[in-house]
């Protein structure tokens, strides 16, 4: 018997696309150029900046100016990135027993919220409440 294999870094990226392509048109506008990136773990200087415990501490990452800080005049010469952190998504997934393509989805909707100016208690009160 083999192992299974655990999967890539195109894997997670490909759901990630799924995700991206089932976004409400609504939504989806305000999103604008996003690159969605898998990396296996944060690079050290992000790392540093976030006082992570560990690597694994991390599934995923906005970097960006959020909707909410741009106005007219905004010149944004770089574009928004969400970094997807493999090896901790996988290390999640293992753990939880979770649908793997949920935890990517979870992930990737949680970093668009950033890009959307929501801090982590906004989401968390938004997934806690009963109202759609």
């Amino acid at each position: 018997m083999t192992a299974p294999r655990a999967p890539t870094a195109a894997e997670i990226e490909a759901l990630a696309k799924r995700t991206l392509d089932e976004i409400p048109a609504e939504l989806k506008v305000h999103l604008g150029e996003i690159v969605v990136r898998v990396d296996d773990f944060p690079d050290a200087e992000t790392e540093a900046a976030m006082g992570l415990g560990s690597p694994f501490d991390l599934l995923g990452l906005y970097r960006g100016a959020p909707l909410p800080h741009r106005s007219v005049s905004h010149l944004h010469p770089a574009i928004d990135m969400i970094f997807l952190y493999r090896r901790p998504i996988l290390d999640y997934w293992c753990e939880t027993g979770e649908d793997l393509a949920d935890v990517v989805r979870h992930v990737l909707i949680h970093e668009i919220g950033h890009h959307f100016g929501f801090s982590d208690d906004d989401m968390e009160r938004i997934e806690n409440s009963d109202s759609p």
